[in-house]
């Protein structure tokens, strides 16, 4: 079963005005099978396979002469090498031909180093995360429980190869730990990282402690500063900025922990899908789906996320703030189902703050139903997309 790709539509529309598109996102999000099926007359070509990569390395002119077509070529995990740009440029700036190589790849800054160099003003970056809550619900896919939701999490292995949970993220840990964690960079010791990784997901949705962390490790605060630019590299967890702009000051300096999939989560912290309800990581997990599918609306549309979290030195807090042009949209997250005033005092205080600019407030939490009689502002998880149709 084929479930559509949003990002699809805005990948098409970059084909049509440069020469070299890349996809960017984590492993197991989709983007070889995107791929193909938006240019299905490209000749694909793998570089995870060592003969090809080999091939590629010690000769990269005859490589790519070798895959030449009149139509174009998928270069599936471009990251293996980075050499390539150099002489993908020559060939672009003298064929001409947009659309015509098609790169993808699940490290983030390996491509930007490759990309940055050479193909600057020649290609088109498009990021694909896990499926999204509209794209599940397009397909007939998307559960009423949020619990379920979160706990089966977005990779579309779980949906098109209905792979069970525990099989599908422990292969996923293992894959990611015992081969890009290698080759992204020097961890001498695999299992510490592994461990680094489930006090992680201990921490989503708070403010980042690198000395707390680094402790509970038992690593350098540098230490924890390198292992988190290699998840964030590698679509594991984003860290969501301060935001300053505001007339009561944001005071926090250091980020928010979150990760792309709330199935991941569920995973480290052995949850069981009936645990999660009662889990004191209940919000938390809550926060980070909410923020990803966020995320995911802004690349979904060829955006970069403006999105970030405020807090003032009184312990004020927005869990979301929304920037969009001129639009700032406050949204405060809840995991519980049953509504009550206690949802919205952050937000009366943001109003206080934000008198002379009026910004549009959401209280997005775990029930069905919207805008409740008595709370005009509450918006269900299902219904999260009426808060960012603005995106076009």
């Amino acid at each position: 079963m084929y479930i559509e790709r949003i990002l699809g539509k805005d990948i098409k529309k970059g084909a049509r005005y440069f020469p070299v598109i890349a996809i960017l996102g984590p492993r197991q999000s989709g983007k070889t099978t995107l791929a193909k099926k938006i240019f299905p007359n490209h000749v694909y070509v793998s570089l995870e396979d060592p003969d090809i990569r080999r091939a590629a390395l010690e000769d990269p002119r005859t490589f790519l002469e070798f895959y030449k077509n009149k139509h174009g070529v998928i270069l599936d995990e471009f990251q293996h090498v980075p050499e390539l740009p150099s002489y993908i440029q020559t060939i672009v700036d003298s064929e001409k031909k947009d659309g015509y190589f098609i790169l993808t790849g699940s490290q983030n800054f390996l491509m930007n180093q490759a990309i940055s160099q050479s193909l600057a003003g020649r290609i088109s970056i498009h990021t694909l995360l896990p499926l999204s809550i509209d794209e599940l619900e397009n397909h007939g896919l998307l559960s009423d429980d949020v619990e379920t939701v979160q706990y089966k999490g977005f990779y579309p292995a779980t949906y098109n190869k209905k792979i069970p949970h525990q099989r599908l993220y422990s292969q996923y840990v293992r894959t990611y730990i015992e081969r890009d964690v290698r080759q992204l960079t020097q961890v001498g010791d695999l299992n510490t990282f592994k461990t680094f990784l489930g006090l992680c997901a201990e921490r989503v949705g708070q403010i980042v402690n690198f000395t707390e962390l680094g402790k509970a490790c038992r690593i350098s605060d540098q230490t924890v500063k390198r292992w988190l630019s290699i998840l964030e590299a590698s679509y594991i967890i984003y860290l969501l900025s301060p935001y300053e702009k505001t007339l009561g000051k944001c005071l926090v300096k250091n980020p928010k922990l979150y990760f792309y999939d709330s199935g991941l989560i569920c995973y480290l912290l052995k949850l069981k899908e009936n645990e999660i309800f009662m889990s004191s990581k209940r919000g938390n997990i809550f926060e980070s789906f909410i923020i990803s599918e966020i995320i995911k609306d802004f690349y979904n549309k060829g955006e970069d996320p403006s999105v970030y979290f405020w807090q003032d030195k009184y312990k004020h807090e927005i869990d979301c703030i929304i920037k969009h042009g001129t639009r700032v949209i406050a949204v405060e997250i809840k995991a519980g189902r049953t509504p009550n005033t206690s949802f919205f005092s952050s937000l009366a205080y943001w109003r206080k703050l934000n008198e002379k600019n009026k910004s549009e407030c959401y209280v997005v939490y775990a029930g069905n139903k919207d805008k409740i009689s008595g709370y005009k502002e509450l918006i269900s998880w299902q219904s999260l997309k009426s808060i960012m149709k603005f995106l076009k």
